[in-house]
């Protein structure tokens, strides 16, 4: 019984020390994988920018174009890149606010995933975006 009591709590330390789901560890992690996807779009590297593409939207992307993403995602017209100002994470669901941009990204058992780029604010609507998910 005393070693059950004891573990509880230093299994619970160890989570908090490591970030282990904390909300902190989730937003870095987003902004990170939107980064990456904005450095992806600055370098013309496609086959990057693919990879941080969620499945579904990967999927709409290709279906929409009628084209492979190394060839629709430079033709999706995406604003110019920039770096992420700020990331909203409501649990496995993030916004990530850039200087020219809104990417909406999820995450995945490999990853957080971009779900939707392009993506701008109507009042009283969804966002408009140029690339979304199915």
């Amino acid at each position: 019984m005393r070693g059950t009591k004891l573990g509880v709590p230093v299994v619970l330390l160890c989570c908090a020390l490591a970030g282990c789901g904390g909300v902190q560890a989730r937003e870095d992690a987003a902004s990170r994988a939107a980064n990456r996807f904005e450095a992806s779009l600055r370098a013309a590297d496609v086959v990057r920018g693919c990879a941080a593409l969620a499945p579904g939207t990967l999927d709409e992307l290709e279906q929409s174009a009628e084209l492979p993403c190394a060839r629709a995602l430079p033709d999706a017209k995406l604003p110019p890149a920039s770096p992420v100002r700020h990331i909203d994470v409501y649990g496995r669901q993030a916004r990530a606010v850039t200087g020219r941009d809104t990417l909406f990204l999820s995450s995945f058992p490999d990853g957080w995933k971009v779900t939707a780029a392009g993506c701008t604010p109507r009042p009283e609507k969804p966002y408009q975006c140029l690339i979304k998910g199915g």
